[in-house]
């Protein structure tokens, strides 16, 4: 039996989607007769205490590392936590990287290591750890760095970066195979490789056991989400730099005396940001509403009839929303606002179901935004979901991208 270990900096119980994409990755090896191990961290990113009580973690060795099973599957957890100290958060960081390094090096019989970006680091301690236990290494770039750290403003020093720089050239031509999750990203990356062939595009993928059309039910919380005739355009996930709040702050006053709601579910670093904007304006038509559990996101994305995603200027061509696929699998339309030449207008063009907007001056973009809301149709929004509903369906299910990760193992290891 073969042995694959995931090495991720999130996994279950941990609330955040790269955990629940590799949850799945995990399963789908383990089902195909593979013994899975998992190195992580301590749930830290969104801690939900009913998933930790259903996955208990043991501490070991006095508390140097955190032992739990995900469906049989066992993981081993580095303790962190969300310091507020950024150099508490870097000796976090590099006890992560310590202890992922000796934890890794007394696993036995490990054929592949797997691990998603970021941090680039990550594929670093595998390359060692590939290197002293003759596995193959795989790694799945789901984010561009150095470059988003540059184009977010936040890394100007010009020696972290040409540092950053060469160990991504070092995780790229090193690894065993290299993958990424879209096309704009490959044609992004494609040319720091000498051996070009080790690049391969897998998107992401949603489970549409979980995320489906559904009626809404008495599972959401009615003072929350009324029940009311106005057109509800909602946002769930985090509520971060990566998203653009100035555009929804000033498209929400223009249509303010209009039968449209906003809804903004989640939690992040610019929450307090937006609740002042939305008290300094009196933004009643923008609802800020607490993290809401997976398990009924599904029923939050039926109560909306539009799902907007507002991509920041300075990180848009870096990243892929996850909640893209989950939307489209729900059959809701998108409402998107990103630049021309980015991943998430590649994906969707043409398959007609999301307005995309990728004006770059803000007041173009505000006028399209509230255009469309004024004119919006509820049949022609139902017909655009059902379109993303059967693409997801076709292309993008768990079933269909998972197996593709086990015939790049299976390749690999033949």
């Amino acid at each position: 039996m073969s042995k694959i270990l995931i090495h991720s900096i999130a996994f279950s119980p941990d609330g955040v989607s790269t955990a629940y994409l590799y949850n799945d990755i995990a399963l789908k090896f383990k089902d195909s007769g593979y013994e899975v191990i998992v190195l992580t961290t301590s749930p830290h990113y969104n801690v939900i205490d009913s998933e930790v009580l259903k996955q208990p973690l043991s501490k070991k060795m006095f508390g140097l590392y955190l032992v739990s099973f995900f469906n049989g599957i066992k993981v081993y957890h580095i303790p962190q936590k969300k310091y507020k100290s950024s150099v508490l958060r870097m000796l976090g960081f590099v006890y992560w990287h310590i202890m992922s390094l000796l934890i890794g090096l007394f696993q036995k019989n490990v054929s592949v290591i797997l691990s998603p970006s970021p941090p680039l680091t990550i594929g670093l301690i595998n390359l060692a750890l590939g290197k002293l236990k003759c596995a193959k290494v795989i790694y799945n770039v789901q984010e561009i760095y150095p470059d988003l750290l540059i184009e977010e403003g936040g890394l100007k020093s010009k020696i972290i970066i040409s540092f950053l720089k060469k160990i991504e050239k070092i995780v790229y031509n090193f690894s065993d195979a290299v993958t990424t999750i879209d096309k704009i990203f490959y044609n992004t990356i494609v040319d720091r490789f000498i051996d070009k062939s080790k690049l391969s595009i897998i998107p992401n993928f949603v489970d549409t056991e979980i995320y489906k059309p559904l009626v809404i039910g008495n599972e959401i919380d009615k003072n929350l989400f009324p029940e009311t005739d106005s057109l509800k355009i909602m946002y769930a996930g985090n509520i971060g730099h990566a998203q653009d709040w100035d555009t929804l702050i000033e498209t929400a006053r223009q249509l303010k005396h209009y039968k449209i709601d906003f809804f903004v579910i989640g939690e992040g670093v610019m929450k307090s940001e937006l609740e002042k904007a939305i008290s300094s304006y009196s933004l009643n038509n923008i609802h800020l509403i607490p993290y809401q559990s997976r398990d009924i996101i599904p029923m939050l994305i039926a109560y909306s009839d539009l799902q907007f995603i507002f991509m920041s200027p300075h990180t848009e061509g870096h990243g892929f929303p996850s909640k893209v696929y989950t939307i489209m699998a729900c059959a809701k339309p998108l409402l998107v606002c990103s630049g021309s030449d980015t991943p998430i207008v590649n994906f969707l063009n043409e398959k007609k179901c999301s307005f995309i907007i990728s004006e770059k001056e803000k007041n173009k973009k505000v006028s399209s935004l509230v255009d469309i809301l004024k004119m919006a149709e509820r049949n022609l929004l139902k017909e655009m979901g059902e379109n993303g509903f059967k693409h997801i369906a076709e292309n993008y299910s768990k079933e269909i991208v998972t197996e593709k990760y086990f015939k790049l193992v299976e390749y690999l290891i033949q």
